[in-house]
């Protein structure tokens, strides 16, 4: 897949998942969130170029440092959404101004790598940026079931440590 047609699929993404998430929006850890972010792995991987075959060293840690940053921004965007609960038993989230600041500084950060690797020569392929993009959609998306699942409250009584023991009766003295 061409340099073009991945740009155009990021900033379609992109947009659409900026635009998505700082409204309000229902949480469901049933669905397939995890889909999405596979298929931009996929699209990534497949293509050739991920790596600067002149420069493999240098490429690897560029490509490390992009995934870490990738991984941060999702988790960061993500622990800073507003989640709540409401009284029909669904799960809502919203992303606030710190998930806004938490998104700019990923994209920040990663503008600093590209600049990086074209200091020191390394030619980085468009597809580095949408694997950290699927990066970002994963983590954050993982985050968000596990936190949208610690909202429901635990039904009846749970089990303590102990429980299953047998237990004698003292004998009481008179």
């Amino acid at each position: 897949m061409s340099g073009l047609v991945n740009v155009l699929v990021m900033v379609a993404v992109a947009a659409l998942v900026i635009v998505r998430q700082f409204s309000a929006r229902r949480v469901s850890a049933d669905r397939r969130w995890w889909l999405v972010p596979v298929i931009l792995a996929a699209m990534a991987l497949r293509s050739p170029g991920l790596l600067d075959a002149h420069h493999r060293a240098g490429s690897v840690m560029l490509l490390a440092a992009e995934l870490l940053i990738a991984a941060a921004t999702g988790a960061g965007w993500a622990w800073t959404t507003r989640m709540w609960v409401e009284t029909d038993g669904a799960v809502w989230s919203r992303s606030t101004k710190a998930s806004g600041a938490a998104w700019a500084a990923g994209v920040a950060l990663r503008l600093g790598l590209i600049g990086l690797g074209l200091l020191l020569g390394i030619h980085q392929n468009s597809t580095a940026l949408l694997l950290g993009l699927a990066c970002t959609l994963l983590v954050r998306s993982g985050i968000l079931v596990v936190r949208a699942q610690s909202l429901f409250p635990v039904t009846g009584p749970a089990a303590a440590y102990g429980d299953a023991m047998i237990r004698q009766a003292r004998k009481e003295r008179v």
